[in-house]
């Protein structure tokens, strides 16, 4: 079969692989109909990740079952379905505590997509067919009239961007909220929209980008140009901060745009060991500062139900719809969410 592999900064390729085929009784088969490029994909192809190649790409994927083990009783061939990123059983420990992201009856960051995390490869989501393990647990149902393009995301960014904000806004229900945007293109744009579906008094974007500022204005959030960040925000203290800017000094920023006991959480951790922050400005005000992984399987249910009734549009952040066949090219496009769509549909 087809599957698309990083083989280094820019070096984008389809390879005949072996197609994979059930092997155990928990076990599923699903053939990707639509795959959504992660904010973190683009930095791997391009090479600013500084992963090792090759492997296998694509990790937000919402499919059709083609095959089952004989233990899989929750689904059939011919059912549309989102497939989690991570790998996880929802049986051991962590998976029942809801810790879905680091579950242990699989090697620490087993993810689609994403081999030199775990050192395991299990294929990616730019492939004709992927492998599920635990089906009846990694599997979640696709509801009737939501689209491939609208449901792929939910897999990882939606799903990361929901839980980003949904916490806190229930902690502070009407809070107003700063979003830091940049390098998390997508995740950023997402929170601003579930900011305003949960019921924020208000939401503002901050960013430098046209593009993206131009997105978070179709969303109805207010939003600023701002082409440094030094300093605070206009209309500090938020109660709720987020920094998906993925660089030291957005997070610096929306540190100091906090107000005194109020929440800031960062979108990613860092592709440094080490990440430079101001603590000098957090003791002052005396925030918490948040950032963990995504417990994708998790999270999930959720954030399927806010996009069965209405509440989020993931595809309204979806800035261009490319073949499988144009993935090669199309993967490296700065433009801010691709969807590739499977040729065969």
């Amino acid at each position: 079969m087809r599957a698309l592999f990083y083989a280094g900064p820019g070096q984008i390729e389809w390879r005949d692989v072996r197609a994979p085929a059930v092997q155990g009784d928990a076990e599923a088969m699903v053939r990707p109909l639509a795959v959504t490029r992660c904010d973190l994909d683009l930095s791997i192809v391009t090479g600013a990740a500084g992963w090792p190649g090759p492997f296998a790409l694509g990790h937000e994927a919402v499919g059709i079952v083609t095959a089952i083990g004989d233990g899989v009783k929750a689904f059939r061939p011919g059912d549309r379905v989102i497939v989690p990123f991570q790998i996880s059983c929802g049986t051991c420990a962590t998976c029942v505590a809801g810790l879905t992201g680091n579950c242990t009856s699989v090697p620490f960051r087993s993810s689609y997509g994403m081999a030199p995390l775990s050192g395991v490869d299990y294929g990616g989501a730019l492939s004709d067919l992927i492998r599920v393990p635990f089906a009846d647990h990694m599997l979640l149902a696709c509801p009737v009239g939501v689209s491939h393009v609208a449901a792929a995301g939910i897999a990882d960014n939606v799903a990361d961007a929901f839980r980003s904000i949904e916490p806190y806004l229930s902690a502070k229900p009407g809070a107003r909220v700063l979003i830091v945007g940049g390098l998390g293109q997508g995740i950023g744009l997402y929170i601003a929209q579930a900011a305003r579906a949960l019921g924020a008094g208000e939401v503002v974007y901050l960013d430098n980008a046209p593009s993206r500022l131009a997105i978070a204005r179709e969303l109805g959030v207010t939003v600023l140009q701002r082409e440094t960040f030094a300093g605070a925000a206009p209309g500090a203290p938020y109660p709720i901060t987020i920094d998906a800017s993925a660089v030291p000094e957005g997070l610096a920023l929306a540190i100091r745009s906090t107000e005194h006991g109020g929440i800031c959480h960062r979108c990613y951790g860092d592709l440094k060991p080490l990440t430079e922050t101001p603590l000098r400005d957090m003791y002052g005000i005396g925030l918490s500062l948040h950032l963990s992984r995504l417990h994708a399987r998790a999270v999930m249910p959720a954030v399927i139900e806010q996009v069965r009734c209405g509440h989020l549009h993931p595809e309204k952040i979806i800035t261009r719809i490319a073949r499988f066949t144009e993935a090669a090219e199309a993967i490296l496009d700065p433009t801010i969410k691709v969807v590739f769509v499977n040729d065969s549909d």
